[in-house]
């Protein structure tokens, strides 16, 4: 039986409600990511378990659910990228490759982030400038640690930015078709790969 301060068995409406809406993210990240499943607000529901009631409790609409999965998985690639280069020590290629390998082993460990963050949101047209917000987003951060980590003389800051986007584009593609397997390729390949383009743009 509730009492007044809201707690239930111990866990409080808030607690509750959070749980609800973890619940369904993970249930859109498995619909999404699922190609013979459409994604629909019915869909996610059921998959999570909860009433379209509940849905509502934590998001607006499909659209909003989708892109707070999107923020989610963008927001995981960054601190598991930036953690791991800072466990790598100084080196600014030991930093480079620990924090590809980072992201890649993030994706080896559930493809289904890349997939619907990366490849499925592009045929959402709502989601489309979100996607290219995020891209934008990281390849900033990959221009920061260049200018901070490889200190490369003479480079102006619009060329960091520059060498940024390329990257980030470049990387888009590559797990794309990584992704779809149009490329056969090993993840110390795709490290590998990626590493040496990274560094030879700053440099």
């Amino acid at each position: 039986m509730a009492v007044r301060s809201g707690v239930y068995r111990g866990v409080s409406a808030e607690e509750r409600a959070a749980a609800r809406r973890s619940r369904l993210l993970e249930a859109a990240l498995a619909v999404w990511a699922d190609e013979d499943t459409r994604t629909t607000m019915t869909a996610v529901c059921a998959a999570a378990g909860l009433s379209e009631r509940y849905f509502y409790e934590s998001f607006t609409g499909l659209d909003a659910l989708q892109e707070a999965l999107m923020n989610e998985i963008a927001a995981e690639i960054e601190e598991t990228s930036r953690r791991a280069a800072d466990q790598a020590g100084s080196d600014p290629e030991k930093r480079v490759r620990a924090s590809i390998r980072a992201f890649v082993q993030l994706l080896l460990d559930d493809p289904r982030k890349g997939r619907v963050a990366i490849v499925e949101s592009v045929a959402v047209p709502k989601l489309r400038r979100r996607r290219t917000e995020l891209l934008r987003h990281l390849a900033h951060q990959s221009a920061v640690e260049a200018r901070e980590h490889l200190r490369t003389p003479g480079r102006t800051e619009n060329e960091d930015e520059t060498a940024g986007l390329l990257f980030i584009g470049g990387m888009a593609e590559l797990v794309t078709a990584w992704l779809d397997g149009a490329l056969t390729a090993s993840a110390d390949e795709i490290v590998d790969a990626a590493s040496r383009s990274l560094l030879g743009l700053y440099r």
